[in-house]
This record gives structure tokens, sequence and C-alpha cells, in this order.
């Protein structure tokens, strides 16, 4: 077996949150617990099955808990882990610098999508 070393801790971050969604789905479990439709509707556009996808590897790596009740109908709800909640801290302060940067990366989004630069 291999170990794997990363250079950077942005590495390692990016290792365990690769994906679109990831990020997304950690931010809103890091206000409680939530069911799949739940995280569906607060994680606009992702597809039921890249948001079940991320949600098991999430698990896998042991981000994010699934909580089975045992019920019929099916309850199922996901929760951050310890490690999964440490993770969710460093990303406050992306969120915030998104909000406050939220402007212009619109139109840099808009610019990009138009196949014009910003200079």
């Amino acid at each position: 077996m291999t170990e794997t070393h990363f250079r950077c801790g942005l590495e390692a971050v990016l290792a365990i949150l690769g994906g679109k969604w990831k990020p997304l789905i950690v931010y809103h479990l890091a206000f409680g617990s939530k069911r799949t439709g739940q995280l569906r509707k607060l994680v606009t556009n992702v597809s039921e099955k890249m948001l079940i996808q991320h949600l098991k590897e999430l698990t896998d790596d042991g981000v994010v808990r699934r909580i089975d009740f045992q019920k019929v109908p099916p309850h199922v709800e996901y929760e951050l882990t310890d490690f999964g909640r440490s993770l969710a801290q460093v990303l406050a302060p992306l969120c915030e610098w998104g909000t406050h940067h939220n402007d212009e990366v619109a139109k840099i989004v808009q610019n990009r999508d138009h196949g014009t630069r910003v200079a």
C-alpha cells in the first residue's frame, strides 16, 4: 500500500471535497442533520444520482454519517461527523468571501458564459 502525502493542505481538502456539490452538502449539513429530499432542495440543480453518489462518498470518507431509523416508510438522515464538522468550519470563510464578492463573481461567470473576459 502506497502512502499519499500532499504538498499543500488544499490538496488534502480537495481530495475530500473534490466535486461540484460536496462543499455545498457539507455546508448545509453544518446546520444540522438533513434527509435526502431536504438536501436536494438546498443544493439546487444537483441531480438525484449525483446527490446520492456524493453522500455515499462523503460517508465512506468519514465526513458524513448516515442514520437509518429502520422505519417503514424508510427514514434516513445525514449528519456531519466530528471530522466533517471540522471541515465545515473551514468552509465558512469561503462562504464569507463569496458573499462579499458575489456581484464581481456573477459578472465573471456571465462573461465566461458569453465568451468574454474581464480586463
